[in-house]
């Protein structure tokens, strides 16, 4: 093709200057800058990280302390939601305890209790086993005389997946709850590291009763412990003490990272979240890739990719409550990645001082600026108000010419 523009059949006419009239052009011009006035005061704050480090979380956080209260078509989606996560993580922990070996424990154990007419243990994770794992069993239940009654019920915003997952939680939620409550259950649990589960659903496997019921109705908590893999970039706009936020959050894993780039014009702060807990886990995506050691990689690009080199970047240093948890028997230096680890077993304030030490050697700068860390828990609103609040008075000082990890001017 040549790359000539067309000529039309016949030239448009030109304008005369003197025919826009000069209240015209003076409206226009103050438009203009008014627009100009309002985006320069906005400030637009990109979440960041890896795969379920907890960035989707705290975007849920910030409609929860500053948006609007959910419509009941949202509860209904993430009642679905929530529904089937426990499916997906109770098929990882089936699948995972006979890997593990542990049938003839849970054999023992059922042996040991007094169910009367009831299901032993035994026989809840052979059902759950055929149901869930292998795929064995027949046909599943009407799907119309599972939900008769039911608040929640299927719902076509939560996608084929999800409905499938929530259809079989109502099916077989007596058998979830039965072999959750199990000591050998306990065991897997604590192994759970390879399998790559939602931590934060240990909340809805205590709750399966609550979840089940009929008139089930999501909580914000649960709406917050919910998870939904994001795979577009999903944008929204706050009002807060009087200055325009613009929040915008994406998927982490690595084939939606290509779709960053879109987002990087004009952002005053980039918030970056990696998950204290995942030390000693692996990205589902590439099982031999540590996701601590991803999250540190992903940090290293971030903060010195030249896009950012005039804007605040903030660390998230989220799940502090599962890494508080997990480190009582997964130790640091058992993985490989952190066998540099010299501090004591079992000790949260020295090993989140380690990780902080782990992403400062990421910068190539030395200057850095400590009230740019937090230790948060994405599920907890009241931590989260507490963090955001400090951001927001960070990013309202003026504290935006450079990276908060390489200084102002």
């Amino acid at each position: 093709m040549g790359c000539g523009s067309s000529t039309p059949a016949e030239p448009a006419p030109s304008v005369a200057p003197s025919t826009v009239s000069a209240p015209a052009n003076k409206e226009v011009e103050n438009a203009l800058e008014a627009a100009k006035v309002e985006d320069e005061g906005k400030i637009k704050m990109l979440l960041l990280g890896a795969g379920e480090s907890g960035k989707s979380t705290i975007f849920k956080q910030m409609r929860v302390l500053y948006g609007k209260p959910r419509s009941d078509d949202d509860l209904k989606m993430f009642g679905c939601v929530a529904r089937s996560n426990i499916t997906v993580v109770m098929r990882k922990l089936v699948a995972h305890l006979r890997d593990l070996g542990l049938e003839e424990d849970l054999d023992n154990e059922s042996k040991a209790m007094d169910v009367g007419d009831g299901m032993t243990p035994r026989q809840a994770y052979d059902e759950l086993l055929a149901h869930l794992v292998d795929m064995t069993a027949d046909a599943p239940q009407d799907e119309s005389e599972v939900y008769a009654g039911d608040w929640v019920g299927a719902n076509q915003r939560a996608g084929m997946g999800a409905n499938a997952d929530a259809l079989l939680f109502m099916q077989h939620h007596d058998c979830i709850k039965t072999l959750w409550n199990t000591e050998t259950m306990k065991i897997v649990w604590n192994k759970r590291a390879p399998i790559n589960v939602i931590d934060a659903h240990f909340n809805y496997l205590n709750d399966i009763d609550r979840i089940a019921a009929k008139d089930f109705k999501p909580t914000t908590q649960d709406v917050l412990m919910s998870r939904v893999r994001t795979t577009q970039v999903i944008q929204e706009k706050y009002k807060i003490d009087g200055i325009d936020f613009e929040i915008i959050d994406v998927g982490g894993q690595r084939s939606e990272r290509r779709k960053w780039i879109d987002c990087f014009d004009n952002v005053t702060a980039v918030i970056f979240i990696a998950a204290l807990s995942e030390y000693d886990q692996t990205l589902a995506e590439a099982k031999r890739t540590n996701r601590m050691v991803e999250a540190l990689e992903l940090f290293r690009s971030v903060c010195n990719n030249r896009a950012f080199e005039n804007t605040s970047i903030l660390l998230f240093l989220n799940k502090k409550d599962i890494f508080a948890e997990k480190i009582m028997y997964s130790d640091i230096a058992d993985q490989r990645a952190f066998s540099d680890y010299s501090g004591p077993t079992q000790n949260y304030d020295e090993g989140v001082l380690y990780f902080i030490q782990k992403f400062k050697d990421c910068l190539l700068d030395d200057d850095f600026n400590d009230s740019f860390i937090h230790t948060t828990c994405a599920t907890d609103t009241s931590n989260m108000q507490f963090v955001l609040d400090s951001t927001r008075t960070i990013l309202m000082a003026g504290n935006l010419k450079k990276s908060g990890f390489l200084g102002a001017d």
